[in-house]
C-alpha cells in the first residue's frame, strides 16, 4: 500500500486550502459588521433602560 504525500499522522499534514481568500474576507467583514451591529442595538437598549428607570412615575 502505498501513502499519498498529503496524508499523515496528527498535525504532519500540511493544511490544504478549503476556500478562496475573497471567500474568506467576506466572511470575516460580514462578522465583523454583525458584532457591531449587535454591540451598537446592545448600547442603545442600555441607554433606553436607564432613561426610562430615571423617569418619575
Amino acid at each position: 500500500m502505498i501513502r499519498s504525500l498529503r496524508a499523515g499522522a496528527g498535525f504532519e499534514a500540511r493544511p490544504a486550502p478549503v476556500a478562496s481568500a475573497r471567500l474568506i474576507n467576506a466572511v470575516a467583514a460580514s462578522l465583523a459588521v454583525g458584532c457591531l451591529s449587535l454591540c451598537v442595538i446592545l448600547t442603545l437598549t442600555v441607554i433606553s433602560i436607564r432613561g426610562v428607570s430615571a423617569m418619575p412615575l
